[in-house]
């Protein structure tokens, strides 16, 4: 479920940091009772990062075999790994 907290919360900072560290997902801030903004921790945004690169290889992958054009699976799992260090 969505955490969604007002503007005036963000004076406690460490409240925040650690409601960012226990959650996965992001927290929405709402300002006069409409969002404004959206925060998270570091380790869930790299994690979206890496799903967003991901969906886009996919995407690619998709477009190619669509084309006609077939990659060597095994090098491209190899050059994933590579990237991102697995």
């Amino acid at each position: 479920m969505p955490r969604i907290i007002p503007i005036r919360d963000l004076k406690d900072t460490s409240a925040i940091s650690q409601m960012c560290s226990e959650s996965s997902e992001p927290i929405y801030i709402t300002k006069n009772g409409y969002g404004d903004m959206v925060i998270m921790s570091m380790k869930a945004y790299e994690e979206k990062l890496w799903l967003l690169d991901t969906y886009a290889k996919l995407a690619e992958a998709e477009a190619q075999l669509q084309a006609g054009k077939t990659v060597d699976a095994r090098s491209a799992l190899n050059e994933l790994r590579e990237k991102h260090g697995l």
